[in-house]
C-alpha cells in the first residue's frame, strides 16, 4: 500500500507536468509505428535504469535503508513484486517522470498508449519475475532468439544469491559480469525436473 501511494503521487505529478507543458504526452490516438518504437525505447531505457539503480541499492551503504525490505523475501512470491521501502519505491517510479522530461526536452511527445503498454509490460514482467515458479519453457536460455530475455529463475537466483541485477533482459549482467555463473544450468535443471518444484534456490554467498 505504501508503494501504491508513492506511485499515485508520482502519477499525479506527471499529469501536472503534462498540463503545464513540462512533459509532452499525447492522449490522442497515434500510429501503430509510433506506439511501437516509443514502447521499445522506454522498455530499453527502463531496463538500463533498473540495472544500475538496483545494483546501486545493493551497495553496503544503501542496502539496509533502501533494499533490505524487498530481500526479506528469500523465496519470492507475486506479493514480493512491489514490496518496497519508501526510498526504493521513489527510486523505482522516478524513472518515468525523468524519462518523459528528457524526451520532452528532445521534442518527443510520448503517445499515451506507449506509456500504457509500458506500464502493463512492467507490471506483468515484475509479477512473473517474482512468481516463485518458472514460467518460461525448457530450452529458453539456449535459444539465441530468447536467451537474452530474463526468466523467473534469473530473478529468483538474485533473491537467493545476490547475482543478476538486470530485470527484463540479461545483457547488462553479461556485460558487467554480474550474471549468476550457474544461471543457465539452474534453469535447465528447473525445467527438466518439472515446474512444481519452482526455481532452485541457492544459499547466499
Amino acid at each position: 500500500m505504501r508503494t501504491v501511494g508513492v506511485y499515485a503521487v508520482v502519477t499525479l505529478a506527471i499529469l501536472v507536468g503534462r498540463e503545464t507543458g513540462v512533459i509532452l504526452m499525447k492522449v490522442q490516438p497515434a500510429s501503430a509505428w509510433t506506439i511501437a518504437w516509443q514502447f521499445v525505447l522506454i522498455v530499453l531505457a527502463h531496463d538500463a535504469w533498473f540495472y544500475w539503480a538496483h545494483r546501486a541499492m545493493h551497495h553496503k551503504r544503501l542496502f539496509r535503508a533502501a533494499h533490505l525490505h524487498h530481500h526479506k523475501s528469500r523465496t519470492p512470491t507475486p506479493w514480493t513484486a512491489y514490496s518496497f521501502t519508501m526510498t526504493e519505491a521513489v527510486i523505482e517510479v522516478a524513472f518515468v517522470p525523468v524519462f518523459l522530461a528528457l524526451t520532452s526536452m528532445l521534442g518527443i511527445a510520448y503517445a499515451g498508449f506507449a506509456i500504457l503498454f509500458f506500464i502493463w509490460h512492467q507490471m506483468i514482467r515484475n509479477v512473473m519475475a517474482h512468481a516463485g515458479s518458472e514460467l518460461f519453457p525448457a530450452g529458453w536460455v539456449d535459444n539465441p532468439w530468447t536467451g537474452w530475455i530474463a526468466t523467473t529463475t534469473h530473478h529468483d537466483l538474485h533473491h537467493s544469491s545476490g547475482h543478476n541485477y538486470g530485470f527484463y533482459f540479461t545483457w547488462w549482467d553479461r556485460w558487467m559480469g554480474t550474471e549468476h555463473p550457474r544461471y543457465r544450468e539452474t534453469f535447465r535443471e528447473v525445467t527438466t525436473r518439472g515446474r512444481a518444484a519452482g526455481p532452485a534456490a541457492e544459499p547466499a554467498g
